[in-house]
């Protein structure tokens, strides 16, 4: 038979158990107290950073003073300064030619003649009809001579002298009349001989020898065109923004693509003065000295003309102007870096920046690139600007005037 066991010995096997699990629960407790706080310190600093991240942090600068002069580039059309257009007052047909395209004329050149005989014929008619008048007035004249010195001795009658003297004065008159016909033929024949009107190329030719010329015709076209291109006009459309700082004699530097590095010089000599409302831009009229004659009429340039002056105007980059329901307006920040919206307006658009023409002060700190949903008063972290010590040295990539290697 074992021993008994002492009754000490079964009272303590009775009170291990419920210790052992007071031991573990309080040990489960502790761990899930611990893990919610541990939870909520997590929870918390996500709030915190959540809160950080949702203060934008923008890049901030002061509108940099610049002198108000720039250069806008556009297109433009060479034209001759002078052209004619000669067409014939005269029908017949193209005796012989003297010019063709190219040519280089001076004023009173032939360039064609016409022969018109009918013109001609019509020419002696007039001056046989004059002739005629001339005889008839040449008696009628005698006439009334005669008349009036027989008068004073009652030979004729009064009326018969008054009638003389009527005869001649009609007489003299178809005499005039004859005399201005034969005049404006003998100044129509001399359109038979097409001349040049002033020096300069002749640029169209649009007739030959042989061609049937009729003046009568409605849709008849010109003989030749003859262009003065010792100067030539430039037009160019500038945008109506920059009207006001395109006055005459700014001075423009054109370049045409066929001749290539090669640059000339233009002067502003007249302005449209009005807007032409399909484009928005005015034309302005330019003169280039074209005595070498490298340039020619009719063709394209491209135009870079200076506009502005002298005066110091605020520049802020593009990206920092916004355009919503409330019109033109830049982010500013104040001395607690909250933001203050200010409406502007715009003097010129240089591309990647603008000029202002007001709203904003030299000191103001404007938001480079503001972002869509910022508002008046919101918070905002300015983003450092690298110091001198921190930036690129600039005098590593510096090549000293010199310094050959």
């Amino acid at each position: 038979m074992p021993p008994e066991l002492p009754k000490e010995t079964g009272a303590r096997s009775r009170w291990k158990m419920p210790m052992a699990a007071l031991v573990f629960i309080g040990a489960t407790s502790f761990i899930g107290f611990t893990g919610i706080q541990c939870r909520e310190q997590t929870l918390a600093g996500l709030r915190v950073k959540s809160a950080e991240r949702s203060v934008p942090t923008v890049a901030v600068s002061t509108p940099s003073v610049q002198k108000s002069v720039g250069v806008i580039e556009l297109p433009g059309r060479l034209d001759a300064y002078s052209q004619a257009a000669i067409f014939a007052r005269v029908s017949g047909y193209v005796a012989n030619r003297k010019a063709d395209i190219g040519t280089h004329v001076k004023a009173g050149d032939l360039l064609a003649e016409i022969d018109a005989p009918d013109l001609d014929q019509q020419l002696f008619q007039a001056q046989s009809e004059l002739n005629n008048a001339k005889a008839t007035a040449a008696l009628a004249k005698v006439t009334n001579e005669r008349y009036q010195a027989l008068l004073p001795k009652d030979y004729v009658t009064r009326q018969g002298a008054d009638e003389k003297a009527a005869d001649f004065e009609a007489k003299t008159a178809l005499v005039t009349s004859a005399q201005a016909n034969v005049d404006r033929l003998k100044a129509l024949s001399e359109y038979k001989r097409i001349v040049a009107p002033f020096e300069g190329i002749v640029t169209v030719r649009n007739t030959d020898v042989g061609n049937l010329i009729n003046t009568g015709s409605a849709t008849g076209s010109e003989m030749f065109v003859v262009a003065d291109i010792h100067k030539l006009r430039l037009y160019v459309n500038v945008p109506q923004s920059y009207v006001p700082m395109v006055t005459n004699g700014t001075t423009a530097v054109l370049t045409v693509p066929e001749r290539p590095g090669k640059s000339y010089e233009a002067k502003v000599e007249a302005s449209a003065g009005a807007v032409d409302v399909a484009s928005g831009t005015t034309r302005m009229q330019l003169v280039v000295d074209n005595a070498a004659g490298e340039l020619m009429p009719g063709a394209y340039a491209n135009v870079r003309l200076k506009v502005g002056d002298q005066k110091d105007v605020l520049v802020v980059p593009a990206s920092a102007v916004i355009f919503d329901k409330d019109g033109l307006r830049v982010a500013i920040l104040n001395s607690e870096d909250r933001v203050v919206m200010k409406p502007i307006t715009i003097g010129r658009d240089l591309g990647s920046k603008v000029e202002i023409a007001s709203g904003l002060a030299p000191e103001d700190r404007v938001i480079e690139s503001a972002p869509d949903d910022i508002v008046d008063g919101d918070k905002v972290n300015v983003k450092e600007q690298p110091t001198p010590a921190t930036a690129p040295s600039s005098s590593t990539n510096a090549v000293h005037p010199n310094n050959k290697g």
